[in-house]
C-alpha cells in the first residue's frame, strides 16, 4: 500500500453555484487546525525536583526522558534537576548510579530506553546541573533542605516541578510537607497568570479503590490547586496513543461509522512476557486489575469512545473524557475475570509460577490477569462491548486497540454466506511495532467470484525517523509548559474506581482462575466473551512481519 504523508489535494466546486457545507466539514476543518495548531512552546526556566532519586522508575524512565529531552534541545536553556531520596549518596554518586544506569541500556531492545550510545556532551551539560538531597520525606528538616538546594541552583523565587517517584502511600504526606514548607506557594499573579509557578507530578496508583482515591484527592488539594497537579500516564505518552484523536478527528471518513449503527465490539489488549520480577511487594496488595485498568486501559478506551471535544485545548479534551468515565456504568462480577500465572515456558523460557516469585505468598490470590466487558451509557456506544484484558507471562507482548466492524447485511456471492466473510478490523497497535491495520474483504483473482481476506498496514517506522521515546518525554514537557490534555484530573480519577469498585469488593474473597505461563490466559476468559458470541483476537496480533 501506497500512503502520502502530508499530501494536499485541491478540490474543484461546480461554477455558478456555491458548495454548501455542512456543519460536520466546518467541525472537521476546526478540529484539524486545533491539532496542526499544538506547536512546540519553549519551556521556561525551572527546577524538577526527584523525589524517589535512586528508585527504579526514576533510574528506568524519569531520568532516561530528561537526557533525551536534553538530546532534543527541548530543556530550557537554565534547568536545575535535584534528587531527594533517603539512601546514601552524595551528588557525584548519584550521578555516576545514573550514568551507568543509562550505559547499561545501550543495545538493550527489550528496555523502555533504547539507544547505541549515550551523548556525553549531553549527559556532562545535565550533570552539571545536578544536586542530591539525603533525608526522610516525612521529616520538616528536609524541606529546608530542599530550599536551600532550589536557592542554590537559582530557583527560590522560580518554577519547579516536584515529581513524586515514590510509594503512593507518601504521596500526600510530601504534598503537606511542601505545602507546609511554602515550596508549593506561587508568585503572585498577573492578569491570573502567577509570575513564577510550582508543580507537582503524581504517579499510578491514584488511591487503590474509590474511597482512598477520594482521600488522596482531598489531601493534595488542601495544597495545591488543581491546575498545579499533573497525574501521569505514561500510556499517554506514547506517540501512538497520542496520535488516536488526530486519526478520528482529522480524517472525516471515519467519524461516520465511529458508533454503535457501525461497530460491533472493541477489544483493548495489553499483554506483556514478563512476570512480576523484583516488583512482588508492590505487585501482592495491588494486582493487575489496580496496576493497569483505571488509568492505562480505562485511558486507552477514553480515547477511543470519546466524543468530540467542543474545543482541542486541555478543558475541553479532558471534559469529553470525564464525560465518557460519568457514563460508564459500574461493573458486575460475571463482567470481569481474574487469573494468576503458573510455571511454564514464555517463548522458550521456563518461568516461575507467581506463588513461587519473590516476596510473594506461596497463597496468594492476586490476579496478574484480568479480562472484563466495559458499557458505555451513551447514544453512540449503547450496546457496543467494550472488552478490556491485560495479564502477565502472556503469549507475546503486545498493546493494541482492535475495532470489530458490523457485517455487511447481505452478500449475493455464489457459494458464500454473510455468516462466513471475515470480520473488517481496525487495529490500532501501541506496541511493539507501531501501526495501523485495516482488514476487508477482495475478490480473489480468478475466474470465480471468490472472496479474500486481506490488510492494509501502516507502521510508523516507514514513514518517521525513530526517536528515543520510554513515553514520558512528551508528558514531561507538557508539564514544564503547563499543558494539562494529557493528565487525569481528581473527578476522572474518582470515576474510573468507581466503575471497578464492584469487582474489587467481589473479589475480597474466593481464587482466581489459573493459566499456564506463556497462554493467552485462562479458558473463563475466552468463556466470558463466548457468551456474547464473540472471540479474542490472537495475543500475537497481525500487524508483525
Amino acid at each position: 500500500m501506497t500512503v502520502a504523508v502530508g499530501a494536499s489535494f485541491a478540490c474543484h466546486r461546480p461554477r455558478g453555484r456555491v458548495a454548501r457545507r455542512s456543519r460536520r466539514e466546518d467541525y472537521l476543518d476546526d478540529a484539524i487546525r486545533s491539532l496542526r495548531s499544538r506547536k512546540a512552546e519553549d519551556p521556561e526556566p525551572c527546577a524538577i525536583v526527584i523525589f524517589g532519586a535512586f528508585g527504579d522508575l526514576t533510574k528506568r524512565l524519569v531520568m532516561p526522558a530528561i537526557y533525551n529531552l536534553g538530546c532534543e534541545k527541548v530543556l530550557p536553556e537554565k534547568v536545575a534537576v535535584i534528587g531527594v531520596d533517603l539512601a546514601e549518596g552524595d551528588a557525584e554518586s548519584w550521578k555516576k548510579h545514573l550514568h551507568d544506569m543509562l550505559e547499561s541500556f545501550i543495545g538493550n531492545s527489550s528496555s523502555e530506553f533504547d539507544v547505541d550510545h549515550i551523548e556525553e556532551d549531553t549527559w556532562k551539560k545535565l550533570a552539571d546541573t545536578m544536586q542530591y538531597v539525603r533525608g526522610d520525606m516525612t521529616k520538616p528538616d528536609l524541606y529546608k533542605d530542599i530550599g536551600a538546594a532550589l536557592e542554590k541552583a537559582g530557583f527560590a523565587q522560580g518554577n519547579a516541578i516536584f515529581y513524586f517517584a515514590i510509594a503512593d502511600r507518601f504521596f500526600a504526606t510530601v504534598a503537606q510537607q511542601l505545602g507546609e514548607a511554602k515550596l508549593t506557594k506561587q508568585g503572585e499573579k498577573n492578569d491570573g497568570v502567577p509570575s513564577f509557578w510550582r508543580r507537582v507530578v503524581v504517579e499510578k496508583p491514584f488511591g487503590h479503590d474509590v474511597p482512598s482515591a477520594i482521600a488522596l484527592n482531598k489531601s493534595l488539594l488542601q495544597t495545591l490547586e488543581e491546575d498545579q497537579i499533573f497525574r501521569i500516564d505514561h500510556f499517554l505518552g506514547k506517540e501512538t496513543v497520542q496520535s488516536i484523536m488526530t486519526f478520528r478527528f482529522a480524517n472525516g471518513m471515519f467519524e461516520p461509522i465511529w458508533n454503535r449503527d457501525r461497530i460491533s465490539s472493541v477489544q483493548i489488549t495489553a499483554a506483556e512476557v514478563v512476570g512480576v520480577e523484583q516488583r512482588g511487594k508492590f505487585y501482592e496488595p495491588t494486582g493487575a486489575l489496580r496496576d493497569m485498568i483505571p488509568n492505562h486501559l480505562f485511558t486507552l478506551m477514553a480515547m477511543v469512545a470519546m466524543e468530540p471535544p467542543v474545543t482541542f485545548d486541555a478543558k475541553g479534551i479532558r471534559d469529553r473524557k470525564a464525560e465518557l468515565f460519568t457514563s460508564m456504568p459500574p461493573l458486575k462480577p460475571e463482567d470481569a475475570v481474574r487469573g494468576q500465572y503458573t510455571a511454564g515456558e514464555v517463548q522458550g523460557k521456563q518461568c516461575n509460577a507467581y506463588r513461587s516469585e519473590p516476596n510473594v505468598s506461596p497463597q496468594s490470590n492476586t490476579e496478574t490477569y484480568v479480562a472484563m466487558r466495559v458499557g458505555i451509557d451513551s447514544w453512540r456506544w449503547a450496546g457496543v462491548p467494550f472488552y478490556l484484558r491485560t495479564g502477565k507471562h502472556m503469549t507475546d507482548r503486545l498493546t493494541e486497540i482492535a475495532i470489530r466492524f458490523k457485517p455487511a447485511p447481505t452478500a449475493h456471492f455464489q457459494g458464500t454466506d454473510i455468516e462466513e466473510l471475515s470480520a473488517n478490523w481496525l487495529v490500532v497497535r501501541i506496541q511493539p511495532q507501531e501501526g495501523i491495520s485495516l482488514q476487508f474483504e477482495v475478490k480473489r483473482p480468478g475466474p470465480d467470484v471468490e472472496v479474500a481476506t486481506v490488510r492494509m498496514d501502516f507502521a510508523y517506522k516507514d514513514f518517521f525517523k525513530h526517536e528515543p521515546n520510554v513515553g514520558y518525554e512528551t508528558l514531561l514537557y507538557d508539564v514544564m509548559i503547563g499543558d494539562a490534555t494529557l493528565f487525569n484530573r481528581a473527578d476522572m480519577v474518582e470515576d474510573a474506581w468507581r466503575v471497578v469498585q464492584p469487582i474489587l469488593d467481589a473479589w475480597k474473597t474466593g481464587e482466581p482462575a489459573m493459566y499456564a505461563s506463556g497462554s493467552a490466559g485462562p479458558k473463563e476468559s475466552d468463556e466470558m466473551l463466548a457468551r456474547e458470541g464473540n472471540h479474542w483476537r490472537p495475543v500475537e496480533g497481525f500487524i508483525k512481519k
